[in-house]
């Protein structure tokens, strides 16, 4: 049996040499970082090609060992090392803009772990591990771009000059931060992160080119060559027209051959370990290993012994670590190695033991769990479908796409002009944008169906938004009352500059919501009945389930609607205040204005906490009451009724209705007639899911079986409302 598995023993010379080399080329990275300081990039790129371009021609011999080549090869050949040139100048761009160990951080990932976070985002192939871990590695970079306060000012060390590398890339660059606001060094980590999934591109599309010329090896050998004839000339017009800030070249050779030696070991050494190692791991090892070794060096790359055993003329202090930093540095370790991980121990499945007869059993339940999982993708284009398809929530999608289109301009804008005023509303809009998405989710959930566990389904989850965005409201209406309060004996200056602006800006948008949803809080219901009965012991159940003809009222719509009207309040009343402070000088006008506003916003919506906090303790339907007391006095007057009892009618949700009901029946009536009658009567008054218990004079008989006593009989049926009995003594002795 062949195999290229080693026993552990025979693993740990890999393990070390692929530590030692991830080393070194962490090593590499940090005196690349120093060296780009006074040497240009293409001068710097230029080399390093050169120098592993000779060490390559010398152990692989790539001329004289293989096949010779076609000049379509060449083309090809020449075609990858100037993309790979390419690639090679961002990272060092990116390097020079983040700093080493950030560099790492972002950029040495291998294929493995790129292709799989990929596959299990937008695939349906991902498992939920490799989902996690394709979160943990989005979470680690954004981490980076937006925790990492660095405190040395990479852009002002960009804008100073001292890198040597103001061309053409740099103006390029300057200019798509200047357009998308970010700062040098957040556009470095933009940089970087797109640069290393154009490289997993690259390196998975020369694959095929490696296997015609005759083995990664040799391809590594000839694109090294063909890349230093490509840099040869622009490096030699660089050098003629630039002022070089190299004091001494002689002392610059030392760390660029300590760069190229310790790239050609990594490379070497990565080559070895993932053919006598499984490549997952010598991946997972091989990250490991650069991520701690970055992080060693950082902490001692200003200890004198580094600039003996390299130049002191090169040495610079400006590694310095950030909270952004560490908590991608633990994500990263967390993504590789989720990533990286084996999803299955056995395409057969788990081995669990051996049956009767002495064959291997197996268990596929793992697998076949893992292969039901959903891509990020699938469930976002699910979830959006659940929301189109319906049109309350289709409503508030729509509107909830403009207030944060709202939001985003609004907080650029401020951004831009540093304005305190339009960022502050700008973050007071997204802090609104939160009520409607609890709205949109509880819309979209109301309609998830019944499980066994939540038996009657989700519908009440509407009630609950109503509730908590009414109680939402009411708070911002206090905080607001008690903060008019306080400005009202001292009013402050306020700024009025492009503050009306803004709100009328504001305005529009919240008509926006108020035309869509003034109609949005009542609509119609619909569903089935059926009833059945058991008449084993007497008594039987009926269940009905009918459309309501009339419009229900849908809280949840109403809490939405309450909440864009609360903003457009506010809106009117910024632009009232800022048109009397601006040109009546009126500074009470301000906390005057908020008075109003939260005193209606607190008297609008208290309504909306009152009916939800009756639904909640499932109170009969206000609405109905005189319906439901009508339809019992009728179904009194039915054929075979006798009497009622135990008479509940709460509201469930906008749409339903329900309601229990005991009745006493005659022992000759048909239990099922009656079961109908009742449903057609108690549907008519309103309710559309009820559920029935017909008793007979056998369940009054199986009682006094019991034991009871006349008092505690009628004890049991005091609640029944009969019109034929007055007189309790004459009902009992009619049972």
């Amino acid at each position: 049996m062949h195999s290229r598995a080693i026993y552990p023993s025979k693993l740990l010379p890999y393990i070390g040499a692929l530590v030692v080399a991830k080393f070194g080329h962490a090593f590499s990275t940090f005196l690349s970082y120093d060296i780009l300081k006074v040497l240009h990039l293409v001068q710097f790129l230029f080399l390093i090609k050169a120098g592993s371009a000779l060490c390559l021609l010398v152990l692989q011999k790539p001329f004289s060992n293989g096949r010779s080549l076609s000049k379509h090869q060449w083309f090809r050949i020449f075609r990858h090392a100037f993309f790979g040139c390419v690639l090679t100048l961002l990272w060092q761009f990116g390097l020079t803009l983040c700093g080493p160990f950030r560099t790492l951080l972002l950029f040495e990932h291998s294929d493995t772990v790129i292709i799989a976070g990929a596959t299990a985002l937008f695939t349906h192939n991902g498992t939920p591990s490799k989902t996690r871990g394709a979160v943990f590695f989005l979470f680690a970079v954004i981490g980076i771009l937006l925790f990492d306060h660095d405190l040395h000012d990479h852009a002002q060390t960009h804008n100073a000059g001292t890198h040597g590398h103001s061309n053409i890339l740099t103006h390029i660059f300057d200019h798509m931060t200047d357009l998308t606001g970010l700062s040098d060094h957040k556009g470095g980590v933009a940089l970087l992160f797109c640069t290393l999934c154009a490289q997993v591109a690259y390196s998975v599309a020369s694959k095929k080119l490696s296997v015609d010329v005759g083995g990664a090896k040799r391809l590594h050998a000839l694109s090294s060559l063909a890349s230093t004839l490509i840099l040869s000339p622009w490096a030699v017009a660089v050098y003629m027209t630039r002022e070089t800030l190299v004091q001494s070249w002689t002392a610059t050779v030392l760390p660029l051959t300590l760069v190229v030696f310790f790239l050609v070991l990594d490379f070497y050494v990565d080559a070895v370990c993932c053919h006598q190692m499984d490549p997952p791991l010598a991946n997972r090892l091989g990250s490991s290993a650069i991520f701690l070794s970055g992080l060693f060096l950082t902490f001692f790359w200003s200890h004198p012994f580094i600039a003996q055993i390299t130049n002191a003329a090169v040495i610079t202090n400006d590694h310095i670590l950030s909270g952004g930093v560490i908590f991608s540095f633990v994500l990263f370790l967390f993504a590789t190695q989720i990533l990286t991980s084996s999803s299955r121990s056995s395409a057969k499945g788990s081995f669990i033991g051996y049956s009767a007869s002495g064959l291997p059993l197996y268990n596929f339940a793992g697998d076949a769990l893992q292969r039901t999982s959903q891509s990020v993708y699938t469930v976002a284009r699910n979830g959006l479908r659940q929301i189109l398809e319906e049109s309350d929530s289709r409503r508030i999608f729509y509107f909830l796409c403009v207030n944060l289109g709202f939001t985003f301009v609004e907080l650029t804008y401020g951004a831009t002009t540093n304005s305190l005023g339009l960022i502050s509303d700008g973050f007071h809009m997204l802090f609104d944008c939160s009520a409607l998405v609890m709205g949109l989710y509880a819309s979209v959930m109301s309609r998830w169906k019944a499980t066994r566990i939540y038996s009657y389904g989700y519908d009440r989850v509407e009630i609950v938004s109503g509730f908590v965005n009414g109680l939402f409201l009411m708070v911002i209406a206090c905080f607001v009352f008690m903060a008019a309060v306080n400005r009202i004996v001292d009013p402050p200056e306020v700024s009025t500059e492009k503050l009306l602006v803004v709100s009328v800006a504001g305005l529009l948008v919240n008509l926006v919501g108020i035309f869509a949803f003034h109609h949005g809080h009542s609509h119609g219901g619909g569903g089935g009945s059926h009833g059945h009965s058991h008449g084993g012991h007497g008594h039987s159940h009926g269940h009905a389930h009918e459309s309501q003809d009339s419009m229900t009222h849908n809280t949840n719509m109403e809490g939405v609607f309450l909440h864009v009207l609360a903003d457009t309040m506010g809106s009117v009343g910024v632009i009232v205040s800022t048109l009397l402070i601006e040109y009546m000088d009126l500074k009470v006008a301000d906390p005057i204005c908020s008075l109003f506003i939260a005193t209606l916003i607190f008297i609008s919506v208290l309504p909306l906490v009152k009916e939800t906090v009756q639904i909640l303790l499932l109170r009969t339907p206000k609405e109905l009451q005189d319906n439901l007391n009508s339809g019992l006095r009728k179904l009194l007057s039915v054929e075979g009724v006798i009497s009622y009892r135990e008479d509940h009618f709460w509201r469930h949700s906008s749409k339903v209705i329900c309601g229990t009901l005991h009745v006493q029946i005659k022992a000759d009536a048909s239990e099922q007639k009656i079961v109908s009658q009742t449903n057609s009567i108690l549907k008519e008054s309103g309710v559309n899911n009820l559920t029935i218990q017909v008793e007979k004079e056998s369940f009054f008989q199986h009682i006094s079986g019991l034991g009871l006593s006349s008092n505690q009989l009628y004890e049991i049926t005091k609640d029944f409302k009969s019109l034929s009995y007055e007189n309790t003594a004459n009902f009992i002795n009619a049972i």
